[in-house]
């Protein structure tokens, strides 16, 4: 392992999630989670006598989970050489349509303080500030400050990781795990026609749903209907 890679391993390792989010991500809508990261200053080390806390604010939005296959993943574009090698192995151990989840993300930066307390006391106050404003999803986490995007990133993962079981469970009850005509699960065709329905109403734009249709292999299927509703807003 080279030296930044063990860096970023070590961040890591002692990224600790002090408050985790009190209920799982939305299966069948958009979660907001507020989050405070606290650490120590880089600069305490060299400063023995320093006793200091570095609060950054902020803000998680997990996107819907979306139903996908390897094969829809093989589609996507911005992914190395060595992902698409893993999502040709997926293809070969679970099949081309195996459902499963994608999951996206959007961090929004808030502020960001300097306190003169050490960590302890620090986290103390921020738990009775979220249990007075009863926030179940506000989530305290404590990083290393160089790099403190690696533990955000630790705890995207992990309340993924504790969010995926109820998930599927939701969409499995109602069938939307299961696979339609044309080799797509009947949650995608869902999405499908929601994103039509965006289409005529004018809240994206056509080759959002392009995009998606071709990802499925589905333009085809789905394109008399496609340049109907592009031709009717000209």
């Amino acid at each position: 392992m080279d030296k930044d890679s063990e860096r970023i391993a070590q961040a890591a390792r002692h990224t600790e999630i002090l408050r985790p989010p009190r209920q799982h991500l939305e299966t069948f809508g958009i979660t907001n989670i507020n989050y405070y990261l606290v650490t120590e200053p880089t600069y305490s080390e060299l400063v023995k006598e320093a006793n200091e806390t570095v609060i950054r604010e902020g803000r998680v939005i997990a996107e819907r989970p979306k139903i996908i296959t390897p094969y829809y993943l093989t589609r996507l574009e911005g992914f190395s050489y060595d992902a698409r090698q893993y999502f040709d192995m997926l293809l070969r151990m679970h099949g081309a349509d195996t459902p499963g989840l994608f999951y996206t993300y959007k961090n929004e930066p808030g502020n960001l303080n300097i306190v003169s307390d050490n960590w302890p006391v620090v986290v103390d106050r921020l738990n009775a500030e979220i249990d007075k404003k009863g926030d179940p999803l506000a989530s305290i986490i404590k990083g290393q400050d160089d790099l403190w995007d690696v533990s955000l990133l630790k705890f995207i993962y992990e309340i993924t990781s504790r969010s995926l079981q109820s998930n599927i469970a939701q969409l499995g009850s109602r069938g939307l795990l299961g696979m339609s005509h044309g080799g797509l699960p009947v949650g995608a065709r869902r999405n499908i026609e929601e994103m039509f329905g965006q289409l005529a109403r004018g809240e994206i734009p056509a080759h959002a749903l392009e995009e998606e249709l071709h990802r499925w292999g589905a333009f085809e299927e789905y394109q008399d209907r496609f340049f109907d509703i592009v031709k009717g807003r000209k």
